[in-house]
């Protein structure tokens, strides 16, 4: 074997180094750190400021459409509560309740306290109407109007007021009915 002169050798000395290559050179490779670094980053933002939502159900049943089917006693109290700017009107089915809870007539029957809703004396009322009959004991259900102009959280808490008794413990009505304003 003969051996390399002095020129062969630094041409392979060069041609086996490596190329420095310009970005545009470097054969497709992207470094995609700084990039998983940023989305990471966000992420993690994005969780640490999110607001824990908890949401509540309420069993309803939609209202029926007076078929056959449907079976009305006389002796049932039909409570129904309607939510309009002034206050509630509730009705029953001898009629409408007059105001302040005192027997049959028409108007506001539990009128606003300044500019808030009154939901203690909505809950007296609707105790003294169940407890006005035995036959209302058992009554388990009430219907609950409003206005297109009310508030979503003053409808809950109509149900959430006619849920228990004013000392909180016993049920008064347990199951929701929502009904459209006629």
């Amino acid at each position: 074997m003969s051996e390399l002169s002095t020129a062969q050798r630094g041409k392979i000395r060069r041609l086996s180094q490596p190329k420095e290559l310009s970005p545009d050179e470097e054969g497709g490779e992207l470094n995609i750190v700084p990039f998983l670094d940023i989305v990471v980053n966000i992420l993690i933002f994005v969780l640490a400021t999110v607001a824990v939502t908890f949401t509540a159900t309420i069993e309803t049943k939609p209202p029926s459409s007076g078929g056959t089917h449907s079976v009305v006693k006389n002796e049932s109290l039909s409570l129904t509560v309607l939510i309009a700017s002034d206050g509630f009107s509730l009705k029953t089915s001898g009629g409408s309740v007059a105001t302040g809870c005192t027997g049959v007539g028409g108007g506001i029957t539990v009128p606003k306290r300044g500019s808030k809703y009154d939901y203690k004396a909505l809950n007296e009322c609707a105790t003294r109407l169940k407890s006005s009959s035995a036959e209302f004991q058992e009554e388990d259900q009430f219907s609950v109007s409003a206005n297109p102009d009310i508030d979503y959280q003053v409808v809950i808490q109509v149900i959430d007021a006619l849920r228990t008794t004013p000392d909180g413990k016993g049920t008064l009505f347990s199951n929701v009915n929502f009904s459209v304003p006629q």
